[in-house]
């Protein structure tokens, strides 16, 4: 039995688990161990006090920051599912102007870290932001900062994950179905209520836990608000927790506890539904969906108007707000001026943004590099391997990206701070590796998802064919799958390249002293209240990380020429 389990085909798969363990599943373990066991990574046995969880409800800062998680969570999830999925159906059925730059936007703020766009939005609306500089809008910043008020800033850069979901449930169309309601006298209404909303029911509800689990576990967000508006969060006050005197080790843990909590709640009403509302309604009938022209000429200029008008919310004031802050100096009632200075202050006499970048470089590209390796390994194992813990190691993959960057942080630090580490050299806490190996935990998920995708396409026979011919494990790997998925390495490392420069919430926790990364540096600016200096560090850090990306991109993917070659061969 044990020399099965442990065959040549399983080893790989129990070395992929066991990695997986170590970097997500031991981390997260340990922030639940902590609220049974609070002294347990301190070398105390005593059980604790479990009534300690109750205290959420005793004491006003765990309780509102409960609250708030809850009602911005609640509160984004219903309006940005309802417009993501407004804006998809329409974009899936009409063809009307401003329909790619929708498109654009979504995928940008997808890819735009959700403290970049917090920023744009408080200098766009602080009490002496750009509204009022600019327009004269006194009454911004009494309506942006409010719940409602941030609850709307939320959904309009969460939407798209709302959007995606029911967009691509609508790829395909069966019209038969349609017309078969129609047929029995059912109005365009009726037919959509009865029909097209129950086969999307698992696509909304998909967008919905999407959108809830990045809202509620969002750090970002209420890290740059606090500079102008207290609105504790879950991850707000557990990161707090963690930075005062003394350390709050028991808030941290507790507060992390309702946070996953929160986080498995939402998975298991996704699984649920999904379970419950299958419908397997496509065959040799349906058709893919191709958008429609709109018969009336103003509806199509209404609808585009609406689009140009959301992506000018969604993205041009975040965006368009750290331009102009990082370029313009306040002068008081008189309105502001052109400047240059920001961008001087950012080098000069020695500034935090050259160290921040090169450390947020270093450990970028050490995510990369180790988070292609595990990930490779775990999509061979996932489609290639007959590994009987198959779905766990895939599940185990896809925990990390939904749970809070705030709580494995802290599941970080009580693993990687044990005593007994240090004797054997593995003392990482405070030190830079330690936000390398935090990074591959949240890279993973990207990774595997790119490089499984690519791996379905190549036939298992090629490997099998290879082995028959004496190749060995890692010829097989080098000649046969390294050279047909090189495009999708490459873009698999590069996502997990630039999802590590401006990962705020591991850093934010887990730097160690006089070790700044880009993230920390624009976001101390920020809590500073140096919106120009925060404005010109991410629009320079942010150019340098995009520029390096395309160029890498650019020097290891094929060459057409190659491809050609090879073709002509």
């Amino acid at each position: 039995m044990i020399q099965r389990l442990f065959a040549y085909g399983n080893r790989t798969g129990w070395l992929v688990l066991a990695v997986l363990v170590l970097l997500i599943l031991l981390p997260l373990a340990a922030v639940i161990v902590q609220v049974l066991l609070p002294g347990v990574f301190f070398g105390n046995w005593e059980l604790g006090d479990l009534s300690l969880l109750l205290e959420i409800f005793r004491r006003p800062l765990w309780y509102q920051s409960l609250k708030n998680t809850l009602t911005l969570g609640i509160g984004t999830t219903v309006f940005a599912t309802v417009l993501g999925g407004a804006l998809a159906t329409v974009r899936a059925q009409w063809k009307f102007p401003a329909a790619k730059l929708l498109d654009v936007t979504v995928w940008l703020l997808i890819i735009t870290p959700s403290f970049i766009l917090a920023q744009g939005w408080v200098m766009f609306a602080a009490s002496n932001g750009l509204a009022r500089q600019w327009f004269g809008w006194d009454w911004m910043h009494s309506v942006v900062f409010t719940p409602a008020g941030l609850i709307a800033i939320m959904s309009l850069s969460k939407f798209p994950f709302a959007y995606l979901a029911v967009f691509t449930a609508l790829e395909w169309k069966v019209d038969r179905l349609g017309e078969a309601a129609r047929l029995n006298g059912g109005g365009p209404w009726t037919t959509w209520r009865t029909i097209q909303l129950p086969l999307l029911l698992p696509a909304y509800c998909s967008g919905a836990m999407l959108v809830f689990m990045d809202t509620v576990g969002d750090f970002g967000l209420p890290a740059s608000i606090a500079a102008v508006f207290r609105f504790p969060t879950l991850p707000y006050s557990i990161y707090s927790a963690l930075y005062t005197s003394p350390i709050r080790f028991d808030m941290a843990g507790v507060l992390s506890f309702y946070l996953v909590l929160l986080i498995a709640l939402a998975m298991s009403v996704q699984f649920y539904v999904l379970r419950k509302s299958r419908f397997d309604f496509l065959n040799a009938r349906a058709t893919r969906t191709e958008p429609m022209p709109l018969r009336s000429g103003w509806s199509k200029w209404a609808i585009a108007a609406a689009s140009a008008l959301l992506v000018a919310m969604a993205a041009g004031i975040p965006f368009g707000s750290n331009l102009m802050t990082s370029i313009t100096r306040s002068n008081g009632a008189s309105g502001a001026t052109l400047t240059g200075e920001h961008y001087r202050k950012l080098f000069e006499n020695g500034g935090r943004l050259a160290g921040g970048l090169a450390h947020s470089l270093e450990i970028a590209a050490g995510a990369a590099l180790v988070g292609l390796t595990v990930g490779f390994f775990v999509s061979y194992v996932l489609t290639y391997s007959r590994f009987a813990l198959r779905q766990t190691v895939d599940v185990i993959s896809l925990i990390s990206l939904a749970v809070p960057g705030v709580v494995l942080g802290i599941g970080y630090i009580f693993i990687w701070n044990q005593a007994w580490l240090e004797k054997i050299g593995l003392l990482l806490y405070g030190k830079p590796a330690i936000l390398i190996l935090a990074s591959v935990a949240g890279a993973i998920p990207v990774i595997t998802r790119v490089l499984t995708g690519a791996m379905a396409k190549v036939p298992a026979g090629l490997l099998s064919a290879a082995q028959m011919q004496g190749a060995g494990f890692g010829r097989r790997l080098a000649t046969i799958i390294v050279p047909l998925l090189r495009g999708a390495l490459v873009s698999a490392a590069m996502a997990a390249f630039g999802a590590s420069v401006f990962d705020l919430a591991t850093t934010s926790i887990l730097f160690p002293p006089n070790f700044m990364t880009l993230p920390v540096v624009i976001n101390k600016a920020f809590e500073d209240l140096k919106f120009g200096y925060a404005a010109a560090a991410t629009l320079t850090g942010g150019g340098i990380v995009i520029a390096a990306i395309m160029l890498i991109e650019w020097a290891l993917r094929p060459k057409k020429s190659n491809r050609a070659r090879s073709n002509r061969i």
